[in-house]
């Protein structure tokens, strides 16, 4: 509206430009998964995996840690929780930039709707990185980004639509109601 002109004119003399989100895909093959049960939070020896297993396991596949176990060079190995299913082919997409909490629910509700025809996954994940400067905080603290800045939460839904919610704040940080 007559708003959003106004204020593009005060931007365009400051030469300063809006920028859109970048997106990026991959696909990931043979890809070790934890075995996961929507109703089983603690996970269940040689059954299904817990929420804690499945946090981990997935930071070390957005960072691109290898998942075999093997040693060389490093001090650290990390392998797959147990138990574990290999898939064959996994899609990763990465989307960097503000983005307003309207379209994190647009996505959220486009996952869902992958379940509405047959599919071979028995759940998928959407993770949410703020920035570490982010001015974002729960109750009456501030946010602790001079410590480590983490705010992210994690949709994991399943195709029964039952889904988990996990959340990571800083240490300084109250979390969320």
């Amino acid at each position: 509206g007559a708003e959003g002109s106004t204020l593009m004119s005060y931007f365009s003399k400051s030469q300063i430009q809006a920028l859109k989100p970048k997106i990026t895909f991959s696909t990931l093959r043979d890809l070790q998964c934890p075995v996961l049960q929507s109703n089983e939070l603690q996970g269940k020896p040689e059954e299904s995996c817990s929420t804690e297993e499945l946090f981990e396991w997935l930071g070390a596949v957005l960072n691109q840690v290898s998942l075999d176990n093997k040693s060389c060079s490093f001090l650290s190995t990390y392998c797959c929780p147990q138990p574990y299913t290999m898939v064959e082919k996994a899609f990763l997409c990465t989307i960097t930039g503000f983005i307003i909490p309207e379209q994190i629910i647009q996505l959220l509700e486009q996952l869902c709707c992958y379940f509405g025809e047959p599919k071979l996954a028995y759940w998928l994940t959407l993770t949410v990185h703020g920035f570490a400067d982010s001015p974002v905080s729960w109750r009456e603290s501030e946010h602790g980004f001079h410590k480590g800045g983490e705010n992210l939460y994690n949709f994991v839904i399943f195709r029964n639509l039952d889904y988990w919610l996990q959340m990571a704040v800083g240490t300084n940080d109250d979390c969320p109601p």
